[in-house]
């Protein structure tokens, strides 16, 4: 049993390490098109901020949304999380061949809900549970976007008479401060995840033991290594989502990347602290194209925000089928 418990482990920190590496685009993606940094320097920046949330924010709600507010916790086998992280994985790495910045949360979450379906049924799904998860789908975007909007909007009404070249200088080194806080963010919200799935494993396998039911202890054992991989993740960086995210859905100057760093960075904090398991990807992209809405709405590129939307919508289901079939597979062959 052990032997296969530290595989599983090993797995969900193959997914963490995933995570930031898909995930690097939304951390990254806007000061390396405005050019406030190189693309190896912003990784580094967003690594160290992704690992430094470990210490920084001590809340683990996400954690414990993930762990045991989605399905029937004591249905959750170590094939379940097997199969939900190997879904979870098949999708992230689809998506990045592509160039498609869907949600590695979203995926993972996909793939809890099926492998849990094809052992149980639909009665292990705990449906309040993903209430808040399916709204956010909508609202985390919608959310960056109002908030990238706005901040973008105020900054042209109280920079309108000064020159682009001066305000441009002002808003590169504040970029390096908004695209630290959007790791932070990113870091504290994501990490959380694999921590909730690594915690569930440890607790049903008596290997963690807890006090009463509604007990729920993440290790520092647990957490050091689930921050590690994702910034080991983010320091690789999916350069295919980088060029999405940063080049195509709209054109970004530093103003506006502080802009849209800084209105995803609040998001994901304000989740984060509430236990919503949101998706990074969809807040980033919504901030980024609130600002770019400032200027017209013909300088966002609909047509491609369009197909990232229709990703976001297949990505829990689809993630949920292929962890449903690797669950039939293992129960069959194990």
């Amino acid at each position: 049993m052990i032997p296969l418990i530290l595989f599983i482990v090993f797995i969900a920190l193959i997914f963490d390490f995933l995570n930031g590496f898909h995930d690097a685009a939304n951390s990254i993606a806007t000061i390396v098109s405005t050019r406030v940094l190189t693309p190896r320097k912003a990784v580094l920046w967003a690594a160290f901020f992704n690992f430094a949330a470990a210490f920084l924010f001590t809340g683990h709600n996400v954690a414990k949304t993930i762990g045991k507010g989605l399905v029937t916790a004591n249905l959750v086998t170590e094939y379940v999380i097997l199969a939900a992280l190997l879904g979870a994985i098949v999708w992230n790495l689809i998506t990045w061949y592509f160039g498609i910045p869907s949600s590695s949360s979203h995926a993972l979450m996909g793939g809890l809900g099926g492998a849990a379906i094809a052992r149980a049924g639909f009665g292990s799904i705990l449906w309040s549970g993903w209430t808040k998860t399916v709204i956010f789908i909508v609202v985390a975007p919608m959310l960056g976007m109002v908030m990238g909007f706005g901040m973008m909007s105020v900054l042209m009404w109280l920079f309108h008479k000064r020159p682009s070249s001066k305000i441009n200088g002002i808003f590169r080194k504040l970029q390096l401060v908004s695209a630290a806080f959007y790791s932070l963010g990113h870091g504290a919200n994501d990490a959380q995840k694999t921590m909730g799935i690594i915690t569930i494993l440890l607790i049903n396998s008596k290997i963690i033991y807890t006090s009463s039911p509604d007990d729920f202890p993440i290790e520092w054992w647990v957490i050091v290594p689930c921050y590690t991989a994702i910034a080991l993740g983010t320091m690789f960086g999916g350069w295919r989502i980088v060029r999405t995210m940063g080049q195509k859905v709209t054109k970004l100057k530093p103003a506006g990347g502080f802009c849209a760093e800084t209105a995803g960075a609040f998001t994901l904090l304000i989740t984060a602290f509430s236990g919503i398991a949101v998706s990074t990807t969809h807040t980033i992209t919504g901030a980024i194209m609130g600002v770019g809405a400032t200027k017209r709405l013909s300088a966002v590129k609909w047509g491609l925000a369009g197909r990232i939307v229709i990703a976001w919508i297949i990505t829990i289901p689809t993630s949920a089928l292929v962890s449903a079939a690797c669950y039939w597979c293992i129960a069959k062959f194990l």
